[in-house]
This record gives C-alpha cells, sequence and structure tokens, in this order.
C-alpha cells in the first residue's frame, strides 16, 4: 500500500543521500529495516502515537543546531569505580574510555560487527527492534536500525564487578548521533549499565536488550546538561523465565525528549519495572511512550512515571499494558503523575490497558495538580523558606519513581542531581 504524500515526501526527504553500513554479520538486518522503513514512513503528527508530541526537528534532514553548555559540574557518575565507554557525537573515543576487558563481560563495538560475517549478534541485530512494531509502527527504531554507525555489543555471562557506563558527549553544536547497542544477559548472569550525557545535537539511539532465564539487568539513565538537544530514545527487551529488568531514566532540560520503551515477557515469572521522573522548566517538551506485552504465566510488570514541569513546560506519558491470552497470574501496575508548578505547563496522559486473560490483577492510573498547599504551609509555618519546602515537596512527589533504583548509592546519586538542578531553577 502506497504511503500518503506527506509521509512520502518526508521520508525521501529524509533518506536522501543515506546509506546503511555494508557488510558483515548486520547487514541482512540493515535491509529489512530499510524496507520497514519505506513501508511505514517517518511519524507525522497524525499518527496515532504522536499526536502529543511534534516529530519534525527529529525527522528534518538536518539537525537543528544546539549550543553546548559549559559547567563546572562534575559528571554524572563520576563518584563510582565503573568501566567507562565514551562516544563523542556519537564516535567511540578509545582514548577516553576505558580498556573494555571486564571478568563476567565481553564488549565489542557495533562497527567491528561490519567486518565479521559470523557473529551471535546476528540473531539479535534488529530483531527485537522488528518485534517492537507490532502492533504499534516505530519507525526512527527502524532508521536506526538501518543507519547506525557506532554502539557496543554487550555479552554479560557473569557478574561483573563493576557497572558499565556508556557516556555521551557533545561537543559540535550540529552534530546527529545515530547509536545501537546490543545486551545479552545469559542465564543466571547480573550487570548494571549506566548512561549519560547529552549525546548530540540531535540523537538516535536504539537498545536492544535479550535476557534469557534467571537473568537480571539494571539499566539507569541520566539525560541532560545542554538545554538546546532533541533525543528520540527505544529500548526493546525480551524478558525469559524468572528474569529481571529494572529501568529507570531521569531527564533535567532538553527541547524535546522522547523515550520509548517497549517490553515483551516471553517466560514465567519474570519481572519488569520501567521507571522515569523528569524535571522541565521553559521550552521543555518530554514524552514517555511505554508498552509492556505479557506472554507468560506470572509475570509482574510496573510502569511508575513522576514529571515535575514548570514556565510552559510540556509532560507527555503513552502507557500500555497487553495481557495476551494464556498470560495468567499476570500482575501490571501503572501510575503516571505530573506536578505542575504554574498554570502554564501541561501533561498529557494516554494510560492503557488491553487483557486478554482473566486472572490477572491489572491497574492504571494516571493524575496532574498542582504543590500541596497544606503541606506547603505546614513547612513554611516551621522556618522553612518557601523555595526550600517547594524543592522538599518536589523530591518527594519524584520518590516513588527514583525508588525503583535498586541500588541506594546511585538512587542517591540521582536525587542529589535532581537536588541541585531545583536549587539552580528555584
Amino acid at each position: 500500500m502506497a504511503l500518503p504524500e506527506r509521509k512520502q515526501s518526508v521520508t525521501e526527504a529524509r533518506l536522501a543521500g543515506l546509506e546503511i553500513p555494508r557488510g558483515g554479520c548486520t547487514e541482512p538486518a540493515r535491509e529489512a529495516a530499510l524496507a520497514r522503513l519505506w513501508q511505514m514512513g517517518l511519524p507525522t503528527r497524525r499518527d496515532e502515537y504522536w499526536k502529543y508530541t511534534r516529530p519534525e526537528t527529529l525527522i528534518q534532514p538536518q539537525p537543528p543546531r544546539a549550543a553546548l553548555l559549559r559547567t563546572d559540574e562534575p559528571p554524572m557518575f563520576d563518584a563510582f569505580d565503573r568501566l567507562k565507554i565514551v562516544f563523542v557525537d556519537g564516535v567511540f573515543d578509545p582514548q577516553a574510555s576505558d580498556d573494555l576487558a571486564l571478568e563476567g563481560v565481553r564488549i565489542e563495538r557495533i562497527a567491528d560487527l561490519c567486518e565479521q560475517d559470523i557473529h551471535w549478534a546476528r540473531d539479535l541485530y534488529g530483531v527485537l527492534e522488528a518485534r517492537g512494531h507490532e502492533p504499534v509502527p516505530r519507525p526512527l527504531a527502524a532508521f536506526n536500525t538501518a543507519f547506525a554507525g557506532d554502539g557496543v555489543v554487550i555479552h554479560v555471562t557473569g557478574r561483573p564487578s563493576r557497572p558499565i557506563n556508556l557516556i555521551y558527549r557533545h561537543e559540535s553544536e550540529a552534530s546527529d548521533a545515530v547509536l545501537h547497542h546490543l545486551v545479552r544477559v545469559e542465564e543466571g548472569a547480573e550487570a548494571t549499565i549506566l548512561e549519560n550525557g547529552p549525546a548530540a545535537a540531535r540523537f538516535n539511539k536504539c537498545m536492544e536488550i535479550d535476557i534469557a532465564d534467571g537473568g537480571r539487568l539494571h539499566l539507569v539513565r541520566t539525560q541532560g546538561r545542554d538545554h538546546e538537544r532533541r533525543a528520540a530514545t527505544h529500548v526493546f527487551a525480551r524478558l525469559g523465565r524468572e528474569s529481571m529488568l529494572k529501568c529507570f531514566t531521569l531527564t533535567v532540560n532538553g527541547v524535546l525528549t522522547r523515550n520509548e520503551v517497549v517490553v515483551e515477557f516471553t517466560g514465567d515469572e519474570a519481572v519488569a519495572h520501567v521507571a522515569g521522573a523528569c524535571v522541565g522548566d521553559g521550552d521543555f517538551h518530554h514524552d514517555d511512550t511505554v508498552f509492556v506485552t505479557h506472554d507468560a504465566v506470572g509475570c509482574e510488570s510496573r510502569q511508575v512515571f513522576k514529571k515535575v514541569l514548570r514556565n510552559g513546560a510540556t509532560g507527555v506519558f503513552q502507557g500500555k499494558i497487553l495481557v495476551r491470552e494464556g498470560a495468567q497470574k499476570t500482575d501490571g501496575y501503572q501510575i503516571s503523575q505530573a506536578l505542575l508548578l504554574d498554570g502554564d505547563s501541561q501533561f498529557l496522559a494516554k494510560p492503557e490497558l488491553e487483557i486478554y486473560a482473566d486472572d490477572v490483577a491489572c491497574s492504571h492510573g494516571s493524575t496532574s495538580g498542582a504543590i500541596d498547599e497544606e503541606a506547603l504551609f505546614y513547612l513554611r509555618s516551621r522556618g522553612v523558606p518557601e523555595g526550600e519546602a517547594t524543592d522538599l515537596l518536589t523530591l518527594a512527589f519524584l520518590a516513588e519513581a527514583m525508588d525503583e533504583i535498586e541500588d541506594p548509592a546511585l538512587a542517591e546519586e540521582i536525587a542529589g542531581r535532581v537536588r541541585g538542578w531545583l536549587a539552580r531553577h528555584r
């Protein structure tokens, strides 16, 4: 079926002059992704899951420029002992990165797979992304699979002693970065992956995560600093029996950020917690779009998203829990809430449940509102200045999302950065 004229024109304009990386075990998946992209077309505001977020700057041929933010604030996670993998404007920087050798894990570059015809990544690259298009098209993810020029392949076979930290540095005001990561967690293995940094003026990132039976993965992401940046990120995860995924994302600053997370339960008794917190001021648009499919027995999913918005900032949440026939004993929980610190900001929410099993416990809720005046009065009556009192109540509001971070030290690092942002924007 031919694409509508609008979709056809924007897709042709974006893809003009682009060539997929050739050679190696990823080439067949790249060609298939490009074919999917031509079939579905790049997103427009008429698409159901893009009606709250304008995609134009994410799909136009040249990225809008983004100024670099210079700050004396130490880099996120700098106090932690971790293995650092650094990308500068979407290109791996070996001089700034650590030696990629670490017990219990093997790390390689996506770029190197273009030189190998046989590699286990052939069975994962683009596979979960392709599955993630049913029933909702995700054209920016297909674009990523087709054109990503760099990224890492992380094969977790044991329990690494240190977290793996993917650091994204932004040094060019006109950079346009496309990164694709693969993560395979073997049976009984466990790892923590950290991500931080502004990345580029425009950033398109995809991470495909395959967790085998009994495997566990902790993913903690922070997005911030350079305010004029734009980003579209995707996480596709497949969980085996009794496996676990915990994913948390903090976003501060950014003109436009869209984070998509797609989780599929394929093994019984698995657990997936997906959480996010964002704080935005002024020209700030933040979109969390989550789709969780229960296709196994006795699985648990939690979606916890909190947004703090002021001075005309906009927050979006689109979350769905799909329980397929036979996925009995499902426990699905979803909550999305916004704290609006003025009358100019807005929160747009679309929570969904679609259930085809009869022995489940699923719930969703979405609210938005202002600071609790009674609580604010209580704090001020005890000598707390209004700005500090507002910050305390804001942190209390975000706490449910940040509690999803299992490591207390990481949770405190995140909370400290939020406190600092609130103090600077008081």
